[in-house]
């Protein structure tokens, strides 16, 4: 079954990525060939693609670039997973609650295996881990809420890194294409042409101009996805807090019947009467634990 499980999470990653490397060729090609006829028309004139992606040497072809196409897989991703309807389904409270009147405790895991909403992956971790306890029930339930909020801001942590990292790239291609440009200055003598410094520049520009591309979408949308993350998780804490008195009611319920059942089977004695009361009260043994209190 896990194996299943990582086979179908693993073809979901390469479908994703392959749509990500689709969508950034498109742009570069569209691009090409949008601007390539103006390109040729006019002496001297390149197309955007030679200026933005080729100016930009190895930085931007082995770095950049690919830090580009896995911007692109995550945010797509985390838009078809990281969605309301999927981790927060409207009324899904009010549909355990039904659940949970309908089936009892009991056959409630059975019945809610296989979601993957906040609250359901909740109430069954809680179901599975209590045994019957209500208060580790309750600890389990806020416990599992917390981790899947915690899993969720882990897997956004990516595009805050990409954020953070490829500014700092960008930088070190801008002082990669300096020191080209002062080699050529040494070059020529002390007095280079300005085809000879146009390398340099272009290449600490397009740098730096990839590095803050990347950076800008990459750290407004990791804000975007951390604060609906934050949202969905309080509003499951609702959700879970709606819950609990039927959960308590039914788990109340299921002891009675136990109870009463273990009665009928003589497993328990039923308590004493008031003239047995009286007799123990009444006794030498009941008088001295009387004065001892």
């Amino acid at each position: 079954m896990n194996h299943k499980i990582m086979r179908k999470s693993f073809l979901i990653k390469t479908f994703f990525l392959v749509i990500a490397l689709v969508a950034v060729l498109a742009v570069i090609i569209s691009v090409t060939n949008g601007f390539g006829d103006d390109a040729n028309s006019a002496v001297g004139q390149r197309s955007l693609f030679e200026q933005f992606v080729r100016a930009g040497g190895p930085v931007v072809w082995f770095i950049l670039l690919p830090m580009s196409f896995i911007t692109v897989y995550l945010v797509t991703e985390h838009c078809l997973t990281i969605r309301r309807k999927k981790l927060l389904p409207v009324g899904i409270g009010a549909d355990i609650v039904g659940l949970i009147r309908s089936f009892g405790l009991g056959r409630l895991e059975a019945r809610m295996a296989g979601r993957e909403d906040f609250v359901s992956v909740a109430v069954v971790k809680a179901l599975s881990q209590s045994r019957g306890d209500w208060f580790r029930m309750r600890n389990a339930l806020a416990e599992s809420l917390q981790e899947q909020c915690s899993a969720l801001l882990r897997k956004i942590e990516w595009l805050n890194l990409i954020g953070n990292v490829s500014p700092m790239v960008g930088l070190f291609g801008t002082i990669f294409g300096m020191i080209k440009l002062f080699n050529a200055i040494v070059i020529a003598g002390g007095q280079p042409k300005p085809v000879q410094l146009a390398d340099g520049i272009s290449v600490a520009l397009v740098t730096t101009f990839w590095g803050l591309f990347i950076a800008i979408p990459a750290l407004a949308i990791h804000g975007i996805f951390r604060n609906r993350i934050e949202t969905l998780a309080s509003d499951a804490v609702t959700e879970a807090e709606n819950i609990i008195p039927e959960i308590r009611r039914s788990l109340k319920r299921l002891q009675n019947q136990q109870q009463a059942k273990s009665l009928r089977a003589g497993r328990i004695k039923p308590p004493p009467n008031k003239s047995e009361i009286r007799d123990v009260a009444g006794s030498p043994a009941g008088k001295m634990r009387q004065i001892l209190h």
